[in-house]
C-alpha cells in the first residue's frame, strides 16, 4: 500500500518532480513524502488524526484500490507514540525517508593518539532508522576487511584501533550506507615519545682544543633538545666558548678547559614523553687522541680482497689479501683457471650489528663472513649458484641472500639465514626458495635446487647451512626483494615483498613466519613493480615501475600498508624511490628524464607536492646525511652511473651544490650485479664522511664541509663498500 501511495504521489506531482531533475532517489522520495504529509494535513497542525484520513479517502477514492489494506492501518501500525496522531516524523518512518544529520562544528574531527594505545573514532553522523557505518580510509571500505588492528566496528559506528603505530595516521571518513554523501572527516594522528642517540658517549680532550657533543633525536611531534651539565641546565652559561649549534642538537666548546669536564645530558621532551641521554668529556693534559676503536671504519672489497679505511686521515687499518687463508687451508679469493693473479669478484655486502661483515662472492657461490673485531674473515657459508644480493633484517637477525642460479638469471633463489640457539644448537629449517624463469621448468628446477639456511647472523658460534626441499609456486621468477629497513622509531619491520619476473604484482611474505601471505594486484595499473621504498608516516609503499614496452616510466603506485590496497599513482611521479631514514622525505630519481623530484610527508602522513631538480648525472646510488646545521633536516648525496660528479641537495630548501672531479665510474656492463654502478656510502647518524668508489679509486667526502676529503688511489673495482660504526 505504502508503495502505491508513493506512485500516485509521483503521478500527481510529477511536474513538480520535474523542477528537480537531478534529484537522487533519496531527496526524491522525500520531496513526495513531504507533498503527501502536506496534503493529508488538512488544517496544517502538523498531525494527521482519523477524520484526514477519511477526508483523503473520500477525496482519492482509495477505499478498494489498495489491496486489503486500508489508510486506517497507517495509523494502526505506524503510530509509534500511540497518540492517535501520525506526526511528521512518523511519517518518515512509515515511509522509509532516512533523516540524516552532522552538526557543521562535527563535520571535521580531529584525534590524536600515542603509541601502543588503542584509539576509538565515533562517527557523529545521527538520525532514525540510520543504516550501518561505513569506515574508508585512502577511499577503501575497511568494513569487510579483516584487519588484525581495526577489527571491532561497535554496534554506535565506531572504528576501534587497536596497538595504535604510526602507519594508523591519517584521514579515515564515516558514512551511513547508502547516504554517501552526508560523510564525517577524522584526521587520527600518532604521537610517538622521543628516542634520543647522542655521540660521542665518552671523550677525552687536552685543554685548548675543541670538542663538540652531538644529539639526535626523533618523535611526533619533533621534540625540543635541551642540555644540562652534571644535572644543571647550560642555557645561562652559553658563551663565545660554549654555544649551541643547529637548532641545538650540538654543544659546541672552543678552547676547552678543566672545567668543561662533565657529564652533559641531552634531553627531548615532546607531547608523547621525554629522553635523555649521556655525552661524557674529560679534559685532561695528556689525553690520548679519542680511539676510533675497530668501528668507524669503511669496509672496501675490491678486486686485491678487502681493505678497512679510517675516513679521518685516510689510513687503512688492514688490508685483508686475496691470498690469506680462511681457517688455515682455503684462500679468500681462490686463483680462477688461467688467471695469473689472484683477483676477487664481489657483490653484496651487509653490516650485522657492528659484530660480522658478511659480503657475497657471486662466482664461487658463497658468502664470506668477515668479523670485525678482529678484522678477519672467518667463514664461507655456501649458497645456492651466483649470490648478488645480501639483505640484513634487523628485527629477526636473519640476512637474506638472492642468487641468480645462473647469470642469466635462469633459476633464481631466495634464501634466509637464521638460527634458534639453546643448550644445543638447533637449525630452524625455512623454506624460500624461489627457482625457475618459467612455470614448466619450475618442478624441475625446484627438485634440483638446495636451500641453505645459516645461523643467527649476529651470533658468535659457527655459521652452518643445510638444505631444505622446495615448495610452492608462488615463489617462481622471482626478480628481487624488498624488506624495509629498520628506523630510530620504528625497530620491528614484519612483512617483506618479493617481486616476480615481468608480473604486475607484489608477493608479501612474513618475516617471522617466512611464508607467503598475499599477493596484491597492481594489473589495473600497468606497473611491474622495479623498485620499491616505504615510510611509516601513514604506511605507505611507494614503488617505481619498469618502463613499458615503449619505454615510457608509468608514475610510481602507492600501496596503503595497512590495508595493503593500492591507494592510485604518486601524482606524476615517476622513477626509483627512496626515502629518508625518518620517514618524512621522498626522492625519486628518473634518469631518463633527468629528474630527481623530492616529496615531503607531514607527521598526518599527508605527502605533498613535489619540487624538481634538473639534472643530467644519471643518479647511481643516493645516500641520505642528517643535517650539520639543521636539526629534523637531511641532505642527500647522489653519485653518477656515467660521469664525475657528486649531486648534493639540502632538502629542506632545495639548494643544490656539485661536487667535482671524482674520475669516471665502474662502466655499467663491468657491474653486472645491481643497476648500482658507482655506490655511494654514507656513514651512520652521526657520520661526517662518506665514501663513493671510481674504477680504480675510491674518494671519501666530507659531508659538514661539503667537499672532497681525499683520494685512495690503486683500488679497482672497489664498488662494494660497508660503513661499520655508530659515527
Amino acid at each position: 500500500m505504502k508503495s502505491m501511495l508513493l506512485d500516485l504521489q509521483n503521478q500527481k506531482y510529477i511536474t513538480q518532480e520535474n523542477e528537480n531533475p537531478n534529484g537522487d532517489d533519496i531527496s526524491r522520495k522525500k520531496l513526495l513524502v513531504d507533498q503527501m504529509f502536506k496534503y493529508f494535513d488538512a488544517d496544517s497542525n502538523g498531525l494527521i488524526d482519523i477524520n484526514e484520513l477519511t477526508q483523503v479517502i473520500k477525496q482519492e477514492e482509495l477505499g478498494k484500490d489498495l489491496s486489503d489494506c486500508t489508510l486506517y492501518d497507517l495509523l494502526k501500525y505506524d503510530d509509534f507514540n500511540s497518540d492517535k496522531h501520525l506526526a511528521l516524523e512518523e511519517f518518515y518512518r512509515t515511509f522509509q525517508v532516512i533523516q540524516l544529520s552532522l552538526p557543521e562544528d562535527q563535520k571535521l574531527s580531529i584525534t590524536t593518539a600515542t603509541v601502543g594505545q588503542s584509539a576509538v573514532l565515533s562517527c557523529a553522523i545521527q538520525g532514525a532508522l540510520r543504516p550501518p557505518i561505513i569506515w574508508k580510509r585512502n577511499n577503501i571500505i575497511l568494513n569487510n576487511l579483516d584487519l588484525e588492528d581495526i577489527n571491532d566496528f561497535g554496534d554506535d559506528g565506531s572504528l576501534y584501533i587497536t596497538k595504535v603505530t604510526t602507519t594508523h595516521m591519517g584521514n579515515y571518513t564515516c558514512y551511513a550506507n547508502g547516504y554517501e554523501e552526508v560523510y564525517q572527516t577524522h584526521i587520527f594522528q600518532v604521537n610517538v615519545p622521543p628516542v634520543i642517540r647522542v655521540y660521542p658517549e665518552s671523550q677525552a680532550r687536552e685543554p685548548g682544543v675543541t670538542a663538540s657533543l652531538r644529539c639526535h633525536a626523533e618523535g611526533i611531534p619533533n621534540p625540543q633538545l635541551g642540555w644540562l651539565k652534571n644535572g644543571i641546565d647550560i642555557t645561562p652559561k652559553l658563551s663565545k666558548q660554549l654555544t649551541l649549534q643547529a637548532n641545538g642538537s650540538e654543544v659546541h666548546i672552543s678552547n676547552v678547559r678543566y672545567e668543561d669536564t662533565g657529564a652533559y645530558t641531552c634531553i627531548a621532551k615532546n607531547e608523547a614523553g621525554v629522553d635523555e641521554d649521556i655525552s661524557s668529556l674529560f679534559v685532561e693534559d695528556s689525553a690520548r687522541k679519542t680511539r676510533l676503536g675497530i668501528g668507524n671504519m669503511f669496509y672496501v672489497f675490491y678486486e686485491d680482497g678487502i681493505k678497512v679505511i679510517q675516513p679521518v686521515e685516510c689510513e687503512f687499518q688492514r688490508h685483508i689479501k686475496p691470498s690469506e687463508k680462511l681457517l688455515g687451508f682455503q684462500a679468500i679469493c681462490p686463483k680462477a683457471e688461467g688467471d695469473e693473479v689472484q683477483r676477487c669478484v664481489w657483490a653484496s655486502a651487509v653490516n650485522v650489528k657492528d659484530k660480522f661483515v658478511y659480503v657475497a662472492q657471486p662466482t664461487l657461490d658463497r658468502v664470506l663472513i668477515v668479523d670485525v673485531q678482529s678484522q678477519k674473515v672467518v667463514q664461507a657459508v655456501s649458497t645456492d649458484p651466483v649470490p648478488v644480493k645480501l639483505h640484513y633484517d634487523k628485527s629477526h637477525d636473519q640476512v637474506w641472500v638472492l642468487s641468480w642460479g645462473t647469470m642469466e638469471k635462469a633459476s633464481p633463489t631466495l634464501q634466509v639465514s637464521t638460527c634458534q640457539v639453546g643448550s644445543v644448537l638447533n637449525l630452524a629449517i625455512h623454506h624460500f626458495l624461489l627457482n625457475s624463469s618459467s612455470e614448466k621448468d619450475a618442478d624441475l628446477q625446484g627438485t634440483k635446487s638446495k636451500q641453505r639456511v645459516i645461523t643467527l647472523a649476529s651470533g658468535n658460534m659457527p655459521h652452518h647451512t643445510i638444505h631444505t626441499q622446495p615448495v610452492g609456486k608462488q615463489f617462481d621468477r622471482v626478480d628481487d626483494f624488498f624488506i624495509p629497513t629498520t628506523t630510530l622509531l620504528i625497530t620491528h619491520m614484519r612483512f617483506g615483498f618479493i617481486l616476480h619476473k615481468d608480473e604486475a604484482a607484489l608477493q608479501k611474505i612474513d618475516l617471522e613466519t617466512m611464508s607467503y601471505i598475499k599477493t596484491i594486484n597492481l594489473k589495473d595499473y600497468k606497473c611491474i613493480p622495479q623498485s620499491l621504498a616505504y615510510t611509516h608516516l601513514g604506511g605507505y609503499y611507494f614503488i617505481g615501475c619498469k618502463p613499458d614496452s615503449t619505454g615510457a616510466i608509468p608514475p610510481q603506485l602507492v600501496v596503503d600498508s595497512v590495508t595493503d590496497s593500492v591507494i592510485g599513482f604518486n601524482s606524476d611521479v615517476t622513477g626509483t624511490p627512496f626515502v629518508s631514514p625518518d620517514g618524512h622525505y621522498l626522492v625519486s630519481i628518473n634518469d631518463v628524464k633527468g629528474l630527481v623530484r623530492v616529496q615531503y610527508i607531514t607527521i598526518r602522513g599527508e605527502i605533498q607536492e613535489a619540487f624538481d631538480i634538473q639534472t643530467n648525472l644519471h643518479i647511481s646510488d643516493l645516500a641520505f646525511q642528517p643535517s650539520f646545521t639543521e636539526a629534523h633536516q637531511y641532505n642527500i648525496y647522489g653519485s653518477s652511473s656515467t660521469q664525475t660528479d657528486v649531486l648534493f641537495v639540502e632538502l629542506s630548501s632545495g639548494k643544490v651544490k656539485m661536487i667535482k672531479s671524482l674520475k669516471e665510474p665502474l662502466k655499467a656492463e663491468e657491474w653486472p650485479w645491481s643497476r648500482k654502478n658507482r655506490q655511494i656510502q654514507d656513514s651512520g647518524l652521526f657520520g661526517q664522511y662518506l665514501m663513493t668508489p671510481s674504477k680504480d679509486s675510491l674518494f671519501i667526502l666530507d659531508g659538514r664541509l661539503n667537499k672532497l676529503n681525499c683520494e685512495i688511489t690503486e683500488v679497482e673495482k672497489g664498488n662494494t663498500v660497508i660503513w661499520v660504526g655508530d659515527a
